[in-house]
């Protein structure tokens, strides 16, 4: 392959990557906590874009729980952006860890 092949083949692969990144923020993913109790809902870009809380688990003596139950779901649902990042880039990229791309 040649420097104006290889250079061609870059170009294009930037271009995928743009595209693949411009649909990750259209995606969404969920985390939740305490059987449902708590959902958070995230882009691709691993920006929240929604909290949902069961009014059962609102319990003003017990705002230690609730927090948990936030922090976890919030975790579950970066669990599921990075993954959904990894597959979606990983196919352009032939799974190769780019630093700084996902």
């Amino acid at each position: 392959m040649n420097m104006q092949q290889m250079m061609k083949q870059l170009k294009k692969m930037q271009e995928q990557m743009e595209k693949a990144q411009a649909a990750l923020k259209a995606k969404t993913v969920e985390g939740s906590a305490g059987g449902g109790a708590v959902v958070v809902t995230m882009n691709g870009h691993k920006e929240i874009l929604g909290v949902k809380i069961d009014p059962s688990v609102v319990d003003p003596d017990d705002v230690g729980l609730l927090e948990d139950l936030v922090q976890a779901a919030v975790a579950e649902a970066l669990r599921a952006a990075e993954a959904l990042a990894q597959e979606d880039l990983g196919r352009i990229t032939g799974g190769l860890r780019i630093p700084g791309l996902f």
